[in-house]
C-alpha cells in the first residue's frame, strides 16, 4: 500500500462514526458479504472486513487514491461508483455517491496506518486524560470543539478539570499547548484565566501563555524569546500550514537581515521543535541570506544539543 508524508497532510478534522454493531450490521449488510463471508462478533467482524478492504485497495492504488480522495474532500464520488468499493460497503449505494459510514471507518484507518496520524471521532475522548484531550482537540473546528469539551466534562468537577488542563501545559505540543490556553482563556470563565496567570512566572510556559494571551505585563526575558517565537511557530507547523504561513509568524513584518538576526537567537531556546522550524526557513524561505542564518543556527543547535547530552 502507498504511504504518506505525514507533513503533506494537515491535521483532519473529527468524524461522526455510528457504533460498533451499526458498523457491523453495514459490513453484513455489504454487496460482498456473501461471497467475503465475515463471521464472529461485531468486532471480529470489523476485523477481517478491514483486512479485506486493505487487501483489494493495495491491488488497485487509484481505488485507494479515490476513497482517500473522498475522504478528505467529503464530496460525492463523480462519474460511475467503481465496484470494488461499492462492494465492500464503502460507498453510499444512493445518490450522492458519498462514503457511507463504513467508507469513513475504513478511510480513517488507513489514513492512521499510512501517515500515522490518528484522526479523533466525535465522542471518543470523555475518557481521555486532560494531554489526550489537547492533544484530540488540535484539528476539531470551534464549535465542535465545545460538543467535545462537553463531553469530556460531564462527571468531572470543573476546577479540577482546569486544574489538570493547566498542569498538562508544560509538557504537551506546542499545538495542543496553544489549544489548552485557548480554552482555559475562553471556555471556563474567570477560574480558567486564573489558572492561567498562575503559570505566568514558569520560565518559557509563561511567556508562552503570555504572547498567546495578550498579557504585556509579562514580557518575555532574552532567554526565552528563542523558545517562544519556535513555540508559536510550531504549533502552524504541528497543524500543516504552509511553509509561507510558519516563516510569516517569526519574520513579523521584518526585513531579511533582521529576520537573519532573529533566526540566530533560536538555537539557544532549548526548544525541541526548534530543528523542524528552521528547516522550514531553510527549505522555503526566499531570501538566500535567511536561508543561510537558518542552516548556520541548525548547526549551532546540533552542537548545543552536543555539549548539553
Amino acid at each position: 500500500m502507498m504511504s504518506y508524508d505525514d507533513d503533506t497532510l494537515p491535521l483532519q478534522p473529527p468524524i461522526r462514526l455510528p457504533d460498533e454493531a451499526t458498523l457491523a450490521a453495514a459490513v453484513r449488510a455489504a454487496p460482498l458479504a456473501e461471497e467475503l463471508k465475515p463471521a464472529g462478533d461485531d468486532a471480529e467482524v470489523l476485523t477481517a472486513w478491514a483486512d479485506h478492504c486493505r487487501e483489494r485497495l493495495a491491488a488497485d492504488e487509484g481505488l485507494l487514491l479515490e476513497l482517500i480522495r473522498l475522504f478528505l474532500s467529503r464530496e460525492p464520488l463523480k462519474g460511475d461508483v467503481p465496484e470494488t468499493l461499492s462492494g465492500l460497503g464503502l460507498v453510499r449505494q444512493a445518490e450522492p455517491y458519498t462514503l457511507s459510514w463504513l467508507g469513513l471507518w475504513v478511510a480513517r484507518q488507513i489514513i492512521a496506518d499510512t501517515t500515522g496520524q490518528d484522526i479523533p471521532v466525535m465522542g471518543s475522548l470523555a475518557e481521555s486524560d486532560a494531554a489526550g484531550l489537547l492533544h484530540g482537540l488540535r484539528s476539531y473546528p470551534e464549535s465542535e470543539r465545545g460538543e467535545e469539551l462537553a463531553g469530556w466534562l460531564k462527571g468531572r468537577d470543573a476546577d479540577a478539570a482546569v486544574t489538570e488542563i493547566a498542569s498538562v501545559l508544560g509538557t504537551v505540543s506546542p499545538l495542543s499547548r496553544a489549544v489548552g490556553v485557548e480554552l482555559l482563556w475562553s471556555d471556563f470563565g474567570e477560574e480558567g484565566r486564573l489558572a492561567l496567570s498562575r503559570l505566568l512566572e514558569e520560565p518559557k510556559l509563561g511567556a508562552v501563555i503570555a504572547a498567546r494571551t495578550g498579557r504585556q505585563d509579562r514580557q518575555p526575558v532574552p532567554e526565552e524569546i528563542g523558545w517562544v517565537l519556535v513555540d508559536m511557530a510550531a504549533a502552524l507547523l504541528e497543524f500543516g500550514d504552509e511553509a509561507g504561513e510558519v516563516i510569516k509568524s517569526i519574520a513579523m513584518g521584518m526585513n531579511s537581515d533582521e529576520q537573519a538576526g532573529t533566526i540566530a537567537i533560536l538555537a539557544f531556546g532549548d526548544h525541541p521543535w526548534t530543528g523542524p522550524v528552521l528547516r522550514v526557513f531553510i527549505d522555503h524561505h526566499p531570501d538566500e541570506r535567511v536561508a543561510a542564518a537558518a542552516r548556520k543556527a541548525l548547526r549551532r543547535l546540533r552542537g548545543l544539543t552536543d555539549l548539553r547530552t
